[in-house]
């Protein structure tokens, strides 16, 4: 069987050039089920491997992502104490591309078109290796935690609250 080509993005560029090991994984996905706890079904990886990327804006820094647990939430009481900042929301998603240069559903915390202040939940830190964005649709980067703080420039922070069922 031929290998496919799997066409490099931003993210695996920069993982190139600073000489971080990593996996690529491609799944079949979407418009309807864009959200991670679906890529986490596409992956059937165990539950704490998938890494959903939130981009925020807070009154004092501006711009901030956070990276979590696919089945957890961004604790934004939290998020935006260990950010410097005394509120934050959510980053409208009609302004995402412009801002990072990615698309919902394919947003990475490495590549971005700039370099914005990155927290990585603290959870990251028990994992062997997660998944993030691959930088498009249907694309995860699989890597080492250290790796992914040394590409993302991520800080570990606990910014994370479970989801009420």
């Amino acid at each position: 069987m031929k290998n496919k080509k799997i066409t490099k993005t931003n993210a695996m560029r920069m993982l190139d050039k600073k000489k971080c090991s990593y996996t690529v994984h491609e799944y079949a996905w979407s418009e309807d089920h864009l959200d991670a706890l679906s890529v986490l079904d596409k992956m059937s990886q165990d539950a704490g491997a998938v890494y959903k990327t939130i981009v925020a804006v807070g009154d004092k820094t501006g711009v901030v992502v956070g990276v979590i647990p696919a089945q957890s939430e961004l604790d934004l009481k939290a998020f935006a104490k260990v950010s410097g900042n005394k509120r934050i929301e959510m980053l409208p998603l009609k302004d995402l591309e412009a801002t990072t240069g990615y698309i919902r559903g394919g947003c990475s915390p490495i590549g971005m078109k700039k370099a914005f202040p990155t927290y990585l939940s603290h959870h990251a830190l028990d994992q062997k290796s997660v998944l993030v964005s691959g930088g498009k649709r249907g694309t995860q980067i699989e890597l080492s935690p250290a790796d992914l703080m040394a590409a993302a420039h991520a800080k570990v922070e606990e910014i994370t609250q479970e989801k009420d069922e």
